[in-house]
């Protein structure tokens, strides 16, 4: 039976991962913060994790639960958002500012030690949850500032695991999921979560389609660093 890890499991796209493997008979772990988060996650059939990414007890907890686990596919989806008013004219706290650079960026560093190990070989794929919005080619636009410069260094995160992991036989992609009617996204987002996550999982399921070192969106297009 195949398995993934879904980092951020809670809710939005990471809940919907979760939904979607368990449909298509993979055995999947996720991980949560809150009890309710928990209780939700068990009565799908999860197998949970508590994991506040910026924890180093809770790291150093999961990574001993995880000790002797393979996983085909991890994904990295735990992140936030933070200021929508951050821009150029209006630069972001210092309080904001690490709250979301340590959340979506020291998080995924600290986290790559931790799942590389646990990444079956030569086929794993390890898929951060990323945003168009951290494309520095395609930026034509300040608003989100501080998301837009938290997503990029998490592509950049991307392209440092994948030049370290690609010789041990370990896929490294960036995802892309587009606008997704999530708390993050809001109600007028254009894509229903169970799109953008049908479409992600066939890119990670597609390896000889969507390379190693590469940056999808979830129709499968390849997009500009």
């Amino acid at each position: 039976m195949p398995s993934a890890l879904i980092i951020g499991a809670s809710r939005g796209i990471g809940l919907e991962f979760a939904r979607q493997y368990l449909a298509a008979d993979w055995r999947v772990f996720g991980t949560f913060r809150g009890e309710a988060d928990r209780i939700q996650l068990r009565d799908m059939g999860v197998q949970t994790l508590k994991l506040d990414v910026l924890d180093a007890n809770d790291l150093a907890a999961a990574s001993w639960q995880l000790d002797g686990e393979n996983f085909d596919v991890v994904v990295m989806n735990a992140g936030v958002y933070g200021p929508r008013t951050s821009s150029i004219q209006k630069p972001p706290t210092l309080e904001e500012f690490d709250q979301v650079m340590r959340t979506n960026v020291l998080s995924s560093m600290r986290l790559m030690p931790l799942v590389s190990p646990l990444l079956t070989r030569p086929r794993g794929t390890l898929a951060f949850v990323s945003s168009r919005m951290g494309s520095i080619a395609e930026t034509s636009a300040s608003y989100g500032m501080l998301y837009r410069v938290s997503k990029a260094a998490v592509n950049m995160v991307g392209k440092l695991a994948h030049s370290d992991f690609a010789p041990l036989g370990i896929r490294v992609i960036t995802l892309h999921p587009g606008w997704v009617r999530t708390d993050m996204g809001g109600p007028n987002a254009d894509v229903d979560p169970a799109d953008s996550v049908s479409g992600m999982r066939r890119v990670i399921g597609e390896p000889m389609a969507y390379p190693g070192g590469g940056f999808f969106d979830y129709c499968g297009q390849s997009l500009a660093w």
